[in-house]
């Protein structure tokens, strides 16, 4: 079955919200220098009964039991997503507080992440999060409990990204086209046909020059089971059983991709040199996940 083949159940995305922000949470259970991200808000973000499995790992047995634990179902994932997520962060402080800095962020797909809220360059900046109303309802409650409020310089914007258009939605929120902007696209294309993705290019082939984009994507042939890279059970379930991935590049198409969308490469990373950055300096060791990869790009 190829990508274009495949039909969406837009429930199945909005599911996988919580798991990365657990992750980030155990990860602050590691000592201050082994840690790959620092995120105290984690913790305080998750609904209740995954705070209660997270204040578990803070016995030092059971946090390497559940690191242990997520590399047996996922080879790679715990260095992935912990990964991942401290290379946006670094690339978004520096698009803000840089030379030619950005004026807003626009975080698609945010799930239960932290980053607009716990890191100082954002404070003033506007941010748009946005993802299903599902994942935004939630979102909204959790962050009232766990911050007071919502800061006056975030906006949450609920989307169907398959059945809605991204510009009308973010403009009926204040959102202007015309505004330098760091977009955010982590863990969301694989959840997408081809036809929703390139909705996605095409609003963002409309942002002023300068803007900046971080995202991830899954390789192709992984999406449609032609090299499984070790990990057949997780396709089984992701992908035969789940139907829940419908989307990949193939590495060497990405750059000619964007460049169709007026997007020109910074970095492209596959996970092993982002395990170089950021793992290697603790002193763990921890295996790479080959399956995804990450790219930062900049609007000409």
């Amino acid at each position: 079955m190829t990508q274009a083949e495949r039909k969406i159940d837009t429930s199945v995305a909005a599911q996988t919200g919580v798991a990365p922000t657990m992750m980030v949470a155990i990860e602050q259970n590691f000592p201050g220098d082994q840690r790959i991200i620092h995120d105290e808000l984690a913790l305080k973000i998750l609904p209740v009964g995954y705070q209660f499995l997270v204040k578990l790992t803070r016995i030092p047995v059971l946090r390497d039991w559940m690191v242990r634990a997520s590399e047996k179902q996922v080879g790679g994932i715990w260095s992935g997503i912990v990964c991942r997520k401290r290379y946006i962060d670094d690339t978004v402080v520096l698009a803000v507080a840089g030379e030619n800095s950005v004026d807003a962020v626009v975080n698609l797909g945010a799930g239960y992440d932290t980053r607009v809220y716990r890191l100082p360059a954002l404070a003033n900046v506007p941010v748009w999060e946005v993802d299903q109303p599902a994942n935004i309802e939630a979102k909204q409650a959790n962050l009232q409990k766990a911050l007071g409020k919502i800061p006056t310089n975030v906006t949450l914007v609920p989307i169907n990204f398959v059945e809605q258009e991204l510009g009308p939605v973010l403009a009926a929120h204040g959102y202007a086209a015309d505004t330098k902007t760091f977009f955010v696209w982590e863990a969301v294309s694989q959840y997408l046909t081809e036809t929703a993705v390139r909705q996605t290019f095409d609003f963002l082939a409309q942002a002023p020059a300068g803007s900046r984009w971080a995202f991830t994507y899954v390789r192709k042939d992984f999406v449609e089971g032609e090299e499984l890279y070790g990990l057949e059970k997780f396709y089984e379930r992701m992908i035969v059983k789940n139907n829940a991935w419908h989307f990949g590049f193939e590495p060497e198409e990405v750059a000619g991709f964007l460049g169709e969308y007026g997007w020109r490469m910074i970095e492209h990373l596959g996970y092993d040199d982002l395990a170089d950055r950021y793992v290697k300096p603790t002193g763990r060791e921890l295996p790479f996940m080959a399956i995804e990869r990450m790219v930062y790009a900049e609007k000409e």
